[in-house]
């Protein structure tokens, strides 16, 4: 791709980029939202088919008008927002538009249930090919995607953040598809947030920053913290607010807390768990994917009363939460992990989502006090720095960064005087997460108190006063933050627990 240039109206999204991919590689596509990454891609893909430039495949130009003209030219994007119709199969889904037919000219489901399974095979997706896509996870309709997409034989493949909603097994199988893939002779260009990933995959890193081409390295030759200056023009310590924690009151203690769910809903045990937190601390949760952390979460804000003991105290009180609505008059808010499942209602606006905790307050009889309600989200707005034309922006327009200030700013309207945070800046550029950092660093100054799960280590070192780590449902570590290293935590996080001699096998995690 050659003198790329692309403006919307006013707004100039590229600005002369040149792009340079060989035949085999697994390049790294690097940049903040609204870098030029997407539109970049766009271009290229053929969903934006009018730009300044030119693209060369096999060195012959070419010039792309649409996602059908891309895949003849054997350019084929998985999208980051799935591209699936729900009420049609698997198979229906892989072959959408290139249906398989017999010799009557009948689409023959037998045959295309056939190969839509030699091409699930290769992702260990195992759910039946006639199986209707909305009865699918997401991860798992992650997956049909990737599979579509290796039915299409693309020659230049751009996967846009494809382990989103992906599990740990699903995710280590991607990296092996990808790499053979790779071995084959397809070239990849491979879009994250995630720094691991880019390390794990990739054998160059190209960064954009404000539509322009900052630079392209050798990944084994540079490190985490060159490709945060490149991208954002500073060093990923900078990131983090400085910290001076002064300990107050106690806010909330939790003795000898026990959950033990369910065989079928797949949540993990958690086995006498007790912690303190104190005004203005960032408690720093850590541990693996699976250790409990989130089940913590869960307990605490009375998702699953009926199978948890314990005793749980704010303020020196008592507290009988029974269910998220006890929590949030206790004192209680949970930003969950999952911000567009449970954080946000999409199609709603910024001010109806922030609204949300605060019907009874807003509102008299049966009509919403509309006036008082545009008051406080203006404020909200401005005071957490939502990029967005107004109130009225729907929330699915938003970015991830400023979705996740509206989940916040949402919580903050119920003046809660704790804050459950699990993984905050999850799918988020850098320059999002430091403003997120910031949110939370000013908040602790105001006297919240904080609960931080991430699974980014840098993040719960950079941001927390104190840091639990937990595994297998306990707590297995405990370690100020001028102590904490990630050798300390890792090993703390991974310290499991021996079976003794009476146990017997349904007691073993």
């Amino acid at each position: 791709m050659h003198q790329i240039s692309k403006s919307f109206g006013l707004v100039q999204a590229l600005r002369g980029v040149e792009l340079e991919l060989q035949q085999g590689e697994v390049m790294a596509l690097l940049g903040e939202n609204g870098a030029g990454k997407s539109t970049l891609m766009n271009i290229l893909s053929g969903a934006t088919h009018t730009y300044e430039g030119e693209i060369r495949i096999h060195g012959e130009e070419v010039h792309i008008s649409s996602p059908t003209d891309a895949s003849k030219h054997g350019v084929v994007k998985i999208h980051q927002e799935l591209q699936l119709i729900p009420e049609l199969t698997v198979a229906e889904n892989i072959f959408l538009g290139r249906e398989q037919r017999n010799q009557f000219g009948f689409i023959d489901y037998k045959m295309m249930n056939t190969s839509a399974k030699a091409f699930m095979n290769i992702l260990d997706l195992t759910v039946p090919p006639h199986q209707q896509v909305k009865r699918l996870r997401i991860g798992e309709q992650q997956l049909v995607e990737i599979a579509k997409a290796l039915s299409l034989d693309a020659k230049i493949l751009i996967m846009d953040e494809p382990t989103t909603a992906l599990s740990k097994h699903e995710t280590v199988k991607l990296f092996q598809v990808v790499k053979q893939l790779s071995a084959k002779g397809v070239s990849i260009i491979y879009i994250t947030h995630r720094m691991e990933e880019i390390f794990a995959l990739s054998e160059r890193v190209v960064v954009l920053r404000d539509g322009a081409l900052v630079g392209s390295v050798v990944t084994a030759e540079t490190n985490h913290d060159e490709l945060v200056r490149m991208m954002v023009g500073r060093s990923f310590a900078d990131l983090f607010p400085h910290r001076d924690f002064r300990k107050g009151r106690e806010v909330l203690r939790v003795e000898n807390l026990s959950f033990d769910p369910s065989v079928s809903n797949g949540k993990r045990k958690l086995k006498n768990v007790s912690l303190s937190l104190h005004e203005g601390e960032i408690l720093g949760i850590s541990g693996l994917l699976g250790s409990g952390r989130t089940e913590l979460f869960e307990c605490l804000y009375g998702l699953h009363v009926k199978r948890s003991t314990g005793n749980v105290y704010i303020h020196d009180q008592k507290a009988m939460i029974r269910n998220p609505r006890d929590a949030i008059d206790t004192g209680l808010a949970f930003l969950t992990e999952d911000r567009k499942g449970q954080g946000l209602v999409l199609s709603r606006s910024i001010g109806e989502n922030m609204s949300l905790p605060l019907l009874d307050t807003f509102s008299r009889m049966f009509f919403m006090k509309r006036k008082q309600e545009k008051v406080v989200w203006d404020e909200q707005i401005r005071t957490l720095r939502i990029k967005a034309p107004s109130y009225a922006t729907l929330a699915k327009q938003l970015s991830g960064g400023n979705q996740q200030k509206v989940i916040i700013g949402k919580w903050l309207l119920s003046k809660p005087t704790i804050l459950l945070l699990d993984e905050p800046t999850r799918g988020i550029d850098v320059n999002a997460k430091a403003e997120i950092y910031e949110v939370i660093h000013q908040l602790a100054l105001s006297g919240m108190g904080i609960l931080l799960i991430s699974s980014d280590m840098p993040e719960i070192l950079g941001l927390s006063d104190r840091i639990l780590t937990i595994c297998e449902g306990r707590v297995t570590g405990e370690f100020m933050r001028a102590e904490a290293t990630e050798e300390k935590l890792l090993k703390a996080a991974t310290d499991r627990e021996e079976p003794t001699l009476h146990d017997n096998t349904q007691n073993i995690i």
